[in-house]
């Protein structure tokens, strides 16, 4: 039996000492190669297992951090101003995403037919919006809900109707964060579409015009269950951009979620929390609370998906 042991000793010890031989000879790759272990260990890793830590402690980024355990998340469950959060962040997702995804698809299709002229014109000006740097963003908007003069209460005042209080009302100032999402996310979601709609033979289309098919029918026939795993990519997508809403809320209400607080979305709240109250432990316990509700959402959205395109 030692001798049995000895042999496997011995069969085992030159594979380890060529592996490192393996490393000594390949020491440059490896050098090359390790800015981005040590780039995603220092930002992405080690953010992450610190913010787990830093959940279960009570932290004001002076003092030294204080183990508390679950208080954060027990006190999570009973604060209101985050499931009002919750609440708004949803509704301004389902106000966003449905009609985004929807003229995405219209748009794509659109661009992907034959008598749609200068095309790669149009593919550029709907993308162009998802480039446009916050600032400017934060300018155009602001002239648009602006509440005396701006663009669209000048176009309501023309057909007769009151003035709309953008900013002041949870209900508007919910539908206005909706407009920028869809302005900003709309061209590149209709681009992912255009290049799942050019992977689609042309001759089901020619084949469906044969047998006399009108373009709705095509779209709904063909295109719509041969796009369904795009469309499924896009859903999860939009679920986890959607929940993850910070910068239209902070561009329109400077961060403070509005008089009503309908602006403030969860991820505006932990960055208040964090950065106003410098509750930092809190916070980060809110990030992972938000991290299992993106999980969930995404799993929710993908089965639905999914049963749909198979009913």
């Amino acid at each position: 039996m030692s001798v049995a042991m000895a042999g496997t000793q011995s069969t085992q010890r030159p594979k380890t000492s060529g592996t490192w031989r393996n490393i000594r000879r390949n020491w440059s790759l490896y050098l090359f190669i390790s800015p981005f272990y040590i780039l995603f260990f220092v930002f992405g890793l080690f953010p992450i297992i610190f913010s787990l830590v830093l959940s279960f402690e009570s932290w004001d980024g002076l003092d030294t951090p204080r183990f508390i355990g679950l208080k954060n998340f027990a006190l999570l469950m009973t604060d209101s101003q985050f499931w009002q959060s919750v609440g708004n962040t949803f509704i301004i997702w389902v106000e966003s995403t449905i009609p985004m995804l929807f003229l995405a698809l219209i748009i794509a299709f659109l661009l992907n037919s034959a008598f749609v002229k200068l095309r790669e014109f149009w593919r550029f000006t709907f993308f162009l919006p998802n480039i446009t740097s916050v600032v400017a963003e934060a300018v155009l908007f602001g002239a648009v809900f602006a509440p005396k003069f701006g663009l669209l209460n000048w176009v309501i005042e023309r057909f007769g109707s009151p003035p709309v209080d953008w900013l002041d009302n949870n209900f508007w100032l919910q539908v206005a964060i909706a407009i920028m999402i869809i302005w900003r996310w709309t061209g590149y979601n209709a681009i992912i579409y255009l290049a799942g709609l050019q992977a689609i033979p042309e001759e089901l289309y020619e084949a469906a015009r044969i047998d006399g098919a009108s373009l709705t029918q095509s779209f709904f026939r063909i295109t719509i269950p041969l796009m369904r795993p795009i469309i499924l990519f896009t859903v999860i997508m939009s679920t986890i951009g959607g929940m993850q809403i910070f910068t239209e809320p902070f561009v329109l209400t400077g961060g403070s979620g509005g008089p009503g607080q309908g602006g403030m979305t969860m991820v505006l709240y932990l960055y208040n929390q964090a950065f106003g109250s410098h509750l930092f432990g809190y916070s980060s316990a809110i990030g992972w609370v938000l991290f299992l509700i993106i999980l969930v959402f995404s799993l929710f959205n993908s089965i639905l998906v999914r049963r749909l395109g198979t009913a």
